[in-house]
């Protein structure tokens, strides 16, 4: 038999390849970095650029817990949604406040008793408790189900498990009880495992993949949230008044430049829903102007009166139109 040189080198380099994968490809390789982004949109970066750019007041943000509305009652997906946007929230520069449902029934109920003189205010005014909240975001996973893809080919097997959810949301601003975002949304997590000649390529249960597919829904419902809130106009409130120097809550996250003139406002009387009879907001009357001087830090300023009298801690502060 002639020896064929050729072939004998095509031969070794065919060992040669399949030992170099053999050996390389025993351990799974996975693609994802779970609960930590998507790989599939890049949403958390996204979420990320939009909160650098995010410069407004310092909101305080009340999440109540997502409710868990999938048909098959996904194990602990209503907690897990609560808690990263509870983390996505405080990454975006606002200040997380999470309460249940009971709690914020318990406490509005106690508001409406004490509207109506049923209960006594007394040293407790049960709407005290909520003067710092600004806004209330609320939502449920309406769906979630994962999914498994397979791929084998000579020497290698591939699988990839996609997590798929659903979640509605909404923001509401709490002075008004106006939904400012109310929607719908997707979202996605894939990983990949791979193996050689049937080792490694197993894709074991992991609950990372939930997380990271509810990181992309939510993380996407927080843009819409922040750049809502980005175009939203500044208004602060009276903390001090000193003689011709007013002390307001604004800080150099109100985006306020100093020179900035602002138009004060005090409230009156509670403004009632004849249908619902719930407080819906305080009577306004213009009272004055002041002038930004100078800020204090991220959520103090200083400003100086400009025309008008009888300011007041409380007060409401707007820039002027």
């Amino acid at each position: 038999m002639k020896f064929n040189s050729k072939r004998f080198s095509g031969l070794i380099l065919a060992v040669s390849l399949a030992a170099s994968v053999l050996f390389t490809g025993c351990s799974p390789t996975t693609t994802g970095a779970v609960k930590e982004d998507v790989t599939l949109t890049g949403q958390t970066k996204t979420l990320e650029e939009t909160g650098l750019q995010y410069r407004g007041p310092e909101y305080n943000i009340a999440i109540l817990e997502f409710e868990n509305k999938t048909p098959s009652k996904s194990l602990g997906v209503g907690e897990a949604a609560t808690d990263i946007m509870r983390t996505i929230v405080k990454q975006a520069g606002l200040e997380p406040i999470v309460l249940t449902k009971d709690e914020l029934k318990q406490q509005e109920r106690l508001m409406e008793l004490q509207q109506s003189g049923a209960v006594k205010t007394g040293k407790k005014n049960a709407a005290e408790g909520y003067d710092s909240v600004d806004f209330r975001i609320a939502g449920s996973v309406t769906a979630y189900h994962e999914v498994e893809e397979s791929s084998d080919l000579l020497l290698s097997q591939k699988k990839k498990r996609i997590a798929r959810v659903q979640v509605d949301y909404s923001l509401v601003d709490v002075a008004t009880g106006k939904s400012l975002v109310s929607d719908s949304g997707m979202g996605e997590y894939t990983k990949t495992t791979g193996g050689v000649l049937g080792m490694g390529a197993k894709s074991t249960a992991d609950p990372g993949l939930r997380d990271g597919a509810l990181r992309d829904a939510l993380a996407k419902a927080l843009t819409s949230m922040v750049e809502k809130l980005n175009a939203m106009p500044f208004t602060g409130k009276v903390l001090l008044v000193d003689g011709k120097s007013v002390t307001i809550r604004a800080g150099t996250r109100s985006r306020l430049e100093p020179g900035t003139v602002l138009s004060v406002y005090s409230t009156g009387v509670d403004l009632v829903d004849p249908d619902t009879g719930r407080v819906i907001g305080k009577r306004e009357k213009l009272i004055g102007e002041i002038k930004l001087a100078e800020h204090q830090g991220e959520r103090i300023s200083e400003a100086e009166v400009s025309s008008g009298t009888g300011f007041k801690a409380g007060d409401v502060v707007k820039v002027k139109r």
